[in-house]
């Protein structure tokens, strides 16, 4: 195969099947793929950086507060002995150990995201359809070709039926261009005129189509022109820029007390070169270095949890945004129900049937619907799990009653296509049968009747007056209000010249009949939108069916049915009526992604945080538009998934509900991780200042500091992330993303918090001091209060609100081993000889192990006593509620 460097539009498709060594029909073999990707490379423009654990180590080493402890570690060489040089140094590269794998998970899951989030492409490889990621892509795979999606390679057209592709990325040219398979054109024929060619990065807006790909990656067309030239790095999140700009103004905080604690104790007479490493290791584990990290480890460890329940989260900002959302604006079709179709009636020959066993649909009608949908396609041929499922469900009947497709197949040669959209709301096949070229067309019954001249009534085809158009009108109705979706069926015989264009072709039918089809909702869709609901979101039907489909479908799931407004009526409304309407309407029927759009945008003006679902190429503007974009994965477009900030790996609204859920235990947990790591720096702060104001000696040892911040950070970043959901998270309303992170609420709780931290570390060093126990024991029993509260500290932030029963003491496994590990580590270094002298520390009488217990306790644990007689204060006021609403049920009716 050479450099593949030809000039691909300018051979027969016979010599290029000759020279990429492939099969129209098998395509590649696996093994021939796998041989193929090694020599030509993956299909990527942009080389992925790989996220490792010694990279970002590295980066880490270059950090300044890594650089501030390894000072420490080189100050303690010059000042200290051997073994608290060793000690210090040990405890360091544990410090950064654990930083550096902390940051390690977050980014890890991140990239396990946007590999999940991947783009892939349907291939005919061994004769079968085949999913593949597209960075997989190899020069003679069969690709095939629909509406909506990013082409992933330049590729040669096989077969091409109406097929337009979108090439402004490349060429500059602002409409679509049509494609035809069967030209060849000269050498010389620029890019922009190559009809038979189409290229990695454009888009297919129209049509369907099969080709064999010629060149990938940086030697397609698009890398060579190196658009895509550098990988495009995610900006920060609101949230995560509020942080790091909040770490900014706190870092001068703790360096100023830092420096004050310095000055204190060097007036007070501690020798100066202890206070130095004191101070250093103070500023060390009082500046909030690890807050932009908590962030990020929440934030990416929740998406990725998220993937697990069948949400891909693409973009950071969607998993921080979910838990503000406050309307949610769905599709019916396959996202509340299961876009499982089953065909169960009719309308043909001016009467409604049910399809039984003892009646069939007519063969006519049948036939029809065949043709007009498509399944008899020859690029469908073998795509099953491409077809639609309108498509199935016909197809499943036609089987049923014997039908032979391959007959019918065989008679009926495909000439062009006009795929569907939501302007026209129909789709059209042209074919050559006996000589003649015929149009088949289905869509919205209302879009068929309206290009329709002629009905089909008893065995042949009558002029359409005004009486029957207005009767089909009311069978329309009648047939939707069932909760059918309905497809029109029409058909007619065409010139050479009309089928080039849907308006030409698309005009003078006859209207044979509808189909209607039962799409039942997915049974775990009311329950999720009842979930919705109670936690204050309010849920939105925007849908292209019928308004009496919806309104069936929307009274199923607990949609409210009041009021219904169609694309007619949105269109009819200026923007201030229609942001009237939305305060009170939740279903919107026969809508246009125009319409879907502008209902996004007026509700973000009236302050509502959106997210919205959508399938389509056309849908990429609602999707951007909103807070958060979602698109389907198993149906959606390219171009849908591309600009979404989410993904459905199942289609389901339900995964919706989850979603949310998710996202508001994100937040919970990151302000539980972030309220606790800001009281224990403010507890340690001031645990320094009171002693040196009353002329003590200082209550740790520098290496003590660094042993209280290595398990701090361990507890704010890697214990709060696995925090349970509280029962009120779908109970409560959406939080205002308008609100700052750190409310007036949440600072005081800091404060309090970290004064009962603050007052067992004092009372506990103090009393020994004054009571005459060496500096040794005041700082042991200092670093075991401490220890032993920030323990309980952790435990109960855990909740506002619940008390631990309720949310179970053993339910946040890696808090529980993170503190077993804690309290070892304490009574190793008191009690073992060899590890007292490397932290400082000594034995204590067993007075002291009570004093300590008792007031660290009683320093922390009024908290969840507070907890619990609010907890019991209402379920006191709940039970007298209920008791007054017996009391006034059982009074007598006057």
């Amino acid at each position: 195969m050479g450099g593949l460097f030809m000039e691909w539009h300018s051979l027969e498709l016979q010599k290029i099947v000759q020279q990429l060594k492939t099969d129209l029909k098998q395509g590649l073999d696996d093994a021939e793929a796998k041989q193929r990707l090694e020599k030509f490379g993956a299909n990527l423009l942009v080389e992925e950086r790989e996220v490792s654990f010694f990279g970002i180590a590295r980066e880490a080493l270059t950090e300044p507060m890594i650089l501030l402890l390894l000072a420490v570690g080189v100050l303690y060489s010059f000042w200290g002995e051997l073994r608290d040089v060793l000690t210090i140094l040990g405890v360091i590269l544990i410090i950064i150990s654990v930083e550096v794998w902390n940051e390690f998970r977050a980014k890890r899951s991140i990239a396990a995201l946007k590999r999940l989030a991947s783009p892939s492409t349907v291939v005919i490889r061994e004769g079968r359809p085949k999913e593949v990621p597209t960075s997989e892509l190899v020069p003679g795979d069969l690709i095939l070709l629909k509406a909506g999606q990013r082409i992933p390679a330049d590729a040669r057209l096989v077969e091409s039926y109406g097929l337009q592709v979108d090439e402004s990325s490349l060429t500059g040219e602002s409409f679509p261009i049509l494609k035809d398979a069967n030209v060849i054109l000269p050498k010389d024929t620029e890019i922009a005129d190559r009809k038979n060619m189409v290229f990695a990065g454009t888009v297919v807006t129209r049509g369907r189509g099969k080709a064999i790909v010629v060149a990938t990656g940086p030697k397609t067309e698009l890398g060579k022109i190196g658009r895509l030239a550098q990988e495009i790095k995610e900006p920060k999140t609101p949230l995560q820029a509020a942080m790091k700009q909040l770490s900014g103004s706190l870092i001068w905080i703790a360096l100023f007390f830092s420096g004050l604690v310095l000055v204190l104790g060097i007036i007070r007479g501690v020798p100066w070169e202890q206070m130095v490493l004191i101070s250093l290791s103070l500023a060390f584990a009082t500046i909030p270095e690890e807050m932009p990290i908590i962030i990020t480890m929440v934030l990416g460890l929740g998406a990725y949890a998220l993937s697990k329940k069948h949400a891909l989260v693409k973009r950071l900002r969607a998993a921080e945004t979910l838990g503000s959302v406050t309307i949610i604006v769905t599709d019916k079709t396959g996202t509340i129900t299961q876009n499982r179709l089953s065909m169960v009636g009719f309308y043909f020959n001016d009467e409604i049937s049910q399809i039984s066993n003892s009646r069939k649909i007519p063969r006519k009608l049948l036939e029809t619907a065949l043709l007009a949908v498509g399944i008899l396609t020859e690029v469908e041929e073998e795509k099953t799990s491409l077809a639609n499922p309108f498509e199935t469900a016909i197809l499943e009947v036609a089987q049923n009653m014997n039908i032979n497709v391959k007959e019918i197949q065989g008679s009926y040669i495909l000439r062009n296509e006009f795929s569907f959209d939501n302007i026209r709301k129909m789709a059209s096949y042209i074919y050559e049968h006996d000589n003649n070229l015929y149009v088949f067309s289905s869509g919205a019954p209302e879009a068929v009747l309206e290009r329709s001249v002629k009905i089909w009534k008893g065995d042949g085809e009558l002029d359409l007056n005004a009486k029957d158009r207005e009767k089909v009108r009311e069978i329309i109705s009648e047939m939707a209000s069932r909760g059918w979706r309905l497809l029109g069926i029409g058909y007619r015989k065409i010139s050479e010249k009309e089928r080039l264009l849907a308006e030409d072709a698309e005009r003078n039918l006859v209207f044979i009949g509808i189909v209607g089809f039962i799409d039942p909702p997915r049974p775990e869709v009311r329950e999720a939108i009842r979930l919705c609901q109670e936690a204050g979101i309010r849920v939105m039907m925007v849908t292209g069916d019928h308004p009496e489909t919806a309104k069936a479908i929307a009274a199923e799931v607990g949609i409210n049915t009041t009021r219904i407004l169609s694309g007619v009526d949105i269109s009819k409304m200026s923007d201030e009526e229609l942001k009237e309407a939305l305060k009170t309407t939740f279903i919107f029927a026969r809508t246009t992604p125009e319409h879907k759009l502008r209902i996004v945008r007026l509700l973000r003006e009236l302050g509502e945080i959106v997210a919205v679902t959508g399938d389509g190429i056309n849908d990429a503007l609602a999707l951007k538009e909103a807070e958060i974009g979602i698109a389907m994965g198993i149906r959606g477009t390219d171009i849908a998934k591309e600009t979404a900030d989410m993904i459905l790996t199942d289609d389901n609204f339900a995964t919706i509900a989850t979603a949310v859920r998710e996202g508001r235990k994100m937040y919970d947990n990151l302000k539980k991780g972030v309220r606790y790591y800001l009281a224990c720096k403010v507890a340690l702060v001031s645990s320094f200042l009171l002693p040196l104001l009353l002329g003590v000696p200082p209550p740790f040892a520098p290496i003590q500091i660094i042993m209280l911040e290595l398990f701090m950070d361990l507890a704010a970043s890697a214990t709060f992330v696995a925090e349970p959901a509280e029962s009120d998270v779908m109970v409560r309303p959406p939080h205002n993303p308008k609100e700052k992170f750190i409310t007036r609420a949440m600072r005081n709780s800091i404060f309090v918090s970290a004064l009962g931290l603050f007052i067992a570390v004092s009372i506990s060093y103090l009393f020994h001091w004054y009571k005459g126990y060496s500096l040794i024991q005041a700082q042991t029993a200092a670093f075991a209060a401490w220890m032993l509260g920030h323990i309980f500290l952790a435990f109960n932030l855990r909740s506002e609100k619940e008390p631990l029963y309720q949310i179970g003491f053993l339910s946040n496994k890696p808090m529980l081993i993170w503190a077993i590990t804690v309290i070892l580590v304490l009574l190793l270094g008191i009690n073992v000889t060899p590890l007292q002298e490397s932290l400082k520390t000594t034995f204590l009488p067993e007075e002291s192990w009570a004093l300590i217990l008792g007031i660290t306790i009683a320093a922390t644990f009024w908290m969840e006593a507070k907890k619990l007689c609010r907890a019991a204060l209402t379920k006191k006021r709940r039970m007298q509620r209920e008791d007054k609403s017996k009391k006034f049920e059982q009074l007598p009716e006057s």
